[in-house]
């Protein structure tokens, strides 16, 4: 099976899968001499991590990583940096009986077409239990473009279903207000609509989709390789290798097929307080770019968004069919998340710190 690396200069490298032994990333890349511990991939964990709310799936994972290699008396050793996270709460029996069913809108047929075979315990490969140890490198990618550029990454809930919440300015999100409630939206009037509606969808039997918006601050004007590995493009691919990512955007995304070139264009300007326009910080007015012009990164705060579909396996009977052909129904007993939203955000900022993190060091090798 290929397809389990990603990254150049910080690579990540996972295995595992949902109801096997546990997963494991091995990171390349990180410089010697970060300090790095445990502790250090607890937070994003815990936020990641199963059974922490009524909201999301039952299952009761403590997620806690052992780092088997490329740390020495608490720095990074410059080696590869091995993290393992056991499984501890998997009921296979309770996918028994959809072993030879396809669940409609999972990776069932798609894995059993390409392989021949698939793992029906909770969807094995496909299933969001890999992304455990995604989370954990991209901690150690969070740390060190912290303590390198003082970068800072923030993933929060836009969007559940009709529901918009109203953040005017993404670049002043702050956790305290993200992690205030359980669904993760800094917007505290409709983030209890959101909780709501969840409720309502899962007592339904049912699930339901949403956006998540994720931000980055503090990222250097310049990273980015033209042409195929824009900062973009790397960013974009990192969000699709993610369970039920159906849709991204940055900036003002879609919102600019109907605008005109003088709506839409970002003014530059030299920030207030330089002595003279050649020493003085570039900037624009407005962020419709996103923090990206040609693919490499403006140095204005880099703004995406993700459109995350329902969940796909739902208790509610369905009809679908057998790996024989054979018309069925099925209802899947497995515990699973009824929106996906309030589990995603740190699984996002992962994927960014990765990809920032890799274009922070291809940069240092870009010029003299």
């Amino acid at each position: 099976m290929a397809g389990n690396s990603f990254g150049q200069a910080f690579r990540i490298t996972t295995a595992g899968e949902s109801h096997g032994r546990g997963n494991v990333v091995i990171i390349d890349g990180v410089p010697a001499g970060l300090s790095l511990d445990i502790e250090d991939l607890l937070p994003d964990l815990d936020r990641r991590r199963p059974g922490q709310s009524a909201i999301v799936t039952q299952r009761k994972e403590a997620d806690t990583p052992e780092i088997l290699s490329g740390v020495f008396e608490g720095k990074t050793t410059g080696t590869s940096i091995a993290i393992l996270i056991r499984n501890e709460d998997q009921r296979s029996k309770d996918y028994s009986n959809i072993m030879d069913k396809y669940r409609p809108g999972h990776a069932d047929y798609t894995f059993d077409a390409k392989y021949g075979t698939r793992d029906y315990r909770g969807g094995g490969r496909s299933s969001a239990r890999e992304t455990n140890v995604r989370v954990a490198a991209g901690a150690v990618a969070k740390k060190m473009l912290s303590e390198l550029f003082g970068i800072h990454i923030i993933g929060y809930v836009k969007q559940v279903g009709n529901i918009i919440a109203d953040i005017p300015q993404p670049q002043s999100v702050t956790m305290e207000q993200v992690e205030a409630n359980i669904v993760r939206c800094p917007d505290p009037v409709k983030a209890q609509q959101m909780i709501a509606l969840i409720d309502e969808v899962r007592k339904d039997q049912d699930s339901i989709g949403g956006v998540a918006e994720l931000v980055a601050t503090n990222v250097p004007a310049g990273w980015g390789e033209p042409v195929f590995d824009k900062l973009k493009a790397d960013l974009g691919k990192a969000m699709f290798t993610l369970p039920a990512v159906l849709g991204v955007e940055y900036g003002i995304g879609f919102g600019c097929a109907t605008m005109r070139g003088t709506q839409n264009n970002d003014i530059f300007r030299i920030t207030p307080g330089s002595s003279s326009e050649k020493s003085g910080h570039i900037t624009t007015d407005t962020n419709h770019h996103g923090g990206m012009l040609g693919g490499i990164s403006s140095g204005m705060p880099i703004v995406m968004r993700c459109a995350i579909k329902p969940t796909s396996s739902l208790s509610r009977e369905q009809d679908t069919v057998t790996r024989d052909g054979k018309t069925t129904t099925i209802a899947t007993k497995g515990r699973h998340d009824p929106c996906l939203l309030p589990r995603f955000a740190p699984m996002g900022e992962a994927m960014i710190a990765v990809v920032l993190a890799d274009h922070a060091l291809r940069q240092r090798a870009s010029r003299l």
